[in-house]
């Protein structure tokens, strides 16, 4: 295997863990509430633009920008459960299709008046140039990302199966009813969940801003690549995220490399499609 092969797939390693990170805000949130929330590419958007501000007010890179921009989007999704999903679930779910969808279109807009409808990026030596690891090529830029994107998600998974907040969030997922008898607070957990998952795609955002275009409408984008892994890992399912992030990291950069960049998406979605044929469930989803 040539070191350009190695070298794909590594950089393909590393976008596949900031994928992960971003969707797994979204299956905690369907796991815990089953909530489908059509505004989480927008909340990356918003990650993104945080880091951008950051920089161009400030002079500074990601590591004031990433977690600046986690606390602010960590901040924004416990208002926005609070101001709206709180109580569209309780209604069908074509109400959560429409009110994530509205919030979606609100954040997106909101963000064209603001900045305008023009292409933005950071300067591609903010984090550092191009760092040689044993003769493979990596942007510092995506190494930083790729790394801390599958540290905070291992983190994650760890946070919900080894901690009695974790308990507490999955005993809400199971049984909110019987959850409030044992003296747990649903709203509470939630909102928390509402946080952590807002918090992930805002980091996300800020990582990935260091080697991605920043425009309003990249939320659609990222959006389709977020519901597809959270399809393929298995909605609910952290490690199933991390593993299908992981995946689709690498088919896209293989096949962008082997077939041309204008290929990579149908290869993505019809390999995606095929599993969903045979495995609807997903990787680590529950049949």
């Amino acid at each position: 295997m040539s070191f350009v092969i190695v070298q794909v797939i590594v950089g393909g390693l590393l976008l596949g863990a900031v994928y992960a990170l971003f969707s797994s805000g979204l299956t905690l949130v369907w796991g815990m509430m089953n909530v489908v929330n059509f505004a989480h590419g927008d909340f990356v958007m918003l990650g993104m633009y945080v880091a951008y501000l950051v920089y161009s007010l400030l002079g500074a890179g990601p590591l004031i920008g990433a977690p600046l921009a986690m606390l602010v989007l960590a901040t924004l999704g416990v208002v926005v459960y609070f101001s709206l999903i709180r109580d569209i679930m309780k209604g069908p779910m074509l109400a959560q299709i429409l009110g994530t969808f509205g919030l979606a279109l609100l954040l997106r807009y909101s963000v064209f008046w603001w900045f305008g409808a023009n292409f933005l990026s950071l300067p591609e030596n903010l984090v550092g140039g191009t760092l040689d690891l044993f003769g493979i090529r990596i942007q510092a830029s995506r190494l930083l990302a790729g790394a801390v994107a599958l540290v905070v998600t291992l983190g994650l998974h760890l946070l919900l199966t080894r901690t009695s907040l974790g308990s507490k969030m999955l005993a809400v997922a199971e049984d909110s009813t019987a959850a409030q008898l044992m003296g747990i607070r649903p709203d509470s957990m939630q909102a928390v969940a509402w946080a952590i998952a807002a918090g992930a795609t805002g980091l996300a955002g800020a990582l990935i801003a260091t080697f991605f275009y920043i425009v309003p409408t990249v939320g659609e984008t990222l959006a389709i690549v977020a519901f597809v892994t959270v399809s393929l890992g298995g909605f609910g399912s952290v490690p199933g995220a991390l593993v299908a992030g992981l995946l689709i990291g690498v088919i896209e950069s293989l096949s962008g490399y082997l077939i041309g960049a204008i290929y990579q998406d149908i290869v993505v979605y019809s390999l995606f499609l095929g599993f969903l044929w045979f495995r609807p469930q997903g990787l680590m989803g529950n049949s």
